[in-house]
């Protein structure tokens, strides 16, 4: 199913790979280059990646709408 709307809404799942050294729990996701956690926990490295993927996207979003005209038309298109 895709859908085109106006809102931004953004619903996303990517694959989190944890994998433990020593003490501590590194994660990565293959999806999202550069996108790394870690923690103590399993959860906390959990969550530590899921911050870095949305820095990522952020900023990915942030730059790739720079220099797009004022009058061009903007929608979000959502796939699920």
């Amino acid at each position: 199913m895709v859908s085109v709307s106006q809102e931004p809404i953004m619903r996303n799942e990517f694959t989190a790979v944890i994998e433990r050294d020593g003490d501590w729990f590194i994660a990565y996701c293959p999806e999202i280059p550069g996108a790394n956690g870690q923690g103590r926990t399993v959860e906390e490295c959990r969550k530590s990646l899921a911050e870095a993927i949305a820095l990522i996207l952020e900023d990915r979003r942030e730059e790739g709408l720079r220099g797009v005209p004022n009058d061009a038309i903007r929608e979000t298109v959502t796939v699920g």
